[in-house]
């Protein structure tokens, strides 16, 4: 493709951008959002809400979710909607756990990238080839993955070796690393309980404690498909197949080719969560071990409009939700009320000033109540803790809904030759 192609596909992307946030506000919206944390932390006296194991726990968590979302990404920016990132991650964790416990976790990390991509392999024959509402092809997906692992497990899985239809033997650990003499210092001054100094401490020391070489690779993903489907010819190609496909094939592009691509490599990276969830997160196979995780991670790519950041953005929140419920359950998720409370106080003023009264007189009166919650009571419901991430989850899409737009052929049939 020539250089005035490409900027010819380009240019219509170009007029409808919002203005991008630079790297300073970024750094001070995270750094007041973690004041803000601080000030719930202190006043409920939930000191693990920031600790280096809380932190630790939600990255290991998040990175799942955030791989699926990666993954959703891949395959929506070429137009394909992919509900069966779910699915891919349950042959995912199969494969990975079959060839990890035989052969080692690095060789189960590459055979769950291959399970996961096989399952996009799939969905891309079902929806561009044979055009396939690709909603249909998702949960299709979905359900035969858990029949196949089912079937395989059956007769797969050493007995001898604590296997069963259900679970596969123990898999050998991926290596941990810390820093040393950084962690243990940064793990004092969170101990310290520090108004946000404690906070920062913990979050870096999370970051540097227990890390897994696999949870590196999966955090350096973020960066690189900025890169390539944000700065490359490839990328822009890819791009341009899920804004107008009639355009991009009247330039030159091979819409099916790409489309292809982009579905195997969202498979394969939901493939790679699932041998993360296998390999690092619990190091075992167990049926049904996803959790839902797939269809988390496709909210957190909505919640990050369809963009590499904002996805990695909400995939930490949900990892964050999920960890809360892990340590410390009740006490941590009843300071979150606390936390909701305030952010939609904050809500408030930020619709009177735009003058949207209705929606402000609905964000007071949930605010009101979540103060009263909080305030009449010491914990919430256990069930309410195993449902705290899911609620994050409709909650996170509810508020973030009208500044979402996804690309404009996203889910569109198209076929070969159909702009002639």
């Amino acid at each position: 493709m020539s250089t005035s192609t490409v900027s010819a596909v380009s240019a219509a992307p170009k007029k409808s951008a919002r203005r991008k946030l630079s790297v300073p506000v970024i750094l001070l919206i995270i750094a007041g959002a973690l004041a803000l944390v601080s000030l719930v932390r202190i006043i409920s006296g939930a000191d693990d809400l920031t600790s280096v194991g809380q932190v630790s726990g939600a990255l290991q968590l998040a990175i799942p979710i955030g791989l699926a979302g990666l993954g959703g990404l891949w395959a929506e920016r070429a137009g394909v909607v992919n509900i069966g990132l779910e699915g891919m991650m349950i042959l995912g964790t199969w494969f990975g756990a079959y060839a990890g416990y035989q052969w080692g976790p690095w060789t189960g990390v590459a055979l769950g990238i291959v399970g996961g991509a096989l399952g996009g392999l799939l969905h891309a024959v079902i929806t561009v080839t044979f055009g396939v509402n690709h909603i249909v092809s998702g949960v299709a997906i979905n359900i035969l993955a858990v029949g196949v692992t089912r079937y395989l497990s059956n007769f797969t899985f050493d007995k001898a070796a604590g296997g069963s239809s259900k679970q596969s033997p123990r898999i050998d650990e991926i290596t941990k690393i810390t820093i040393p003499g950084l962690s243990d210092w940064l793990r004092d001054i969170q101990g310290k309980h520090w108004f946000f100094v404690s906070d920062v401490a913990g979050v870096l020391g999370g970051l540097v404690t227990n890390l897994s070489l696999l949870t590196i690779v999966a955090l350096l993903l973020i960066p690189a498909t900025i890169w390539i489907l944000w700065h490359t010819a490839f990328g822009l190609r890819l791009r341009s197949c899920g804004e107008n496909p009639v355009a991009a094939e009247s330039l030159g592009v091979n819409v099916y080719k790409y489309k292809y691509i982009a579905v195997v490599v969202s498979g394969g990276l939901a493939g790679l969560a699932g041998a993360f969830l296998a390999i690092v997160a619990t190091g075992i196979y167990q049926e049904g071990q996803t959790g839902g995780r797939g269809y988390i991670g496709l909210a957190a790519m909505i919640f990050g409009n369809w963009m590499p950041g904002g996805m990695a953005l909400g995939a930490g929140l949900f990892g964050f939700t999920d960890s809360l419920k892990l340590r410390g359950g009740a006490e941590n998720v009843h300071a979150m009320l606390l936390l909701l409370a305030i952010l939609l106080l904050l809500v408030v003023f930020w619709q009177l000033y735009k003058k949207k009264y209705l929606p402000a007189a609905i964000s007071a009166v949930a605010a009101v109540l979540l103060f009263v919650w909080y305030s009449l009571t010491n914990e919430v419901p256990s069930q309410f803790v195993d449902a705290a991430p899911y609620i994050t989850t409709l909650l996170v899409l509810a508020l973030s809904a009208q500044r979402l737009r996804m690309p404009k052929a996203d889910g569109m049939p198209y076929r070969k030759g159909q702009g002639k």
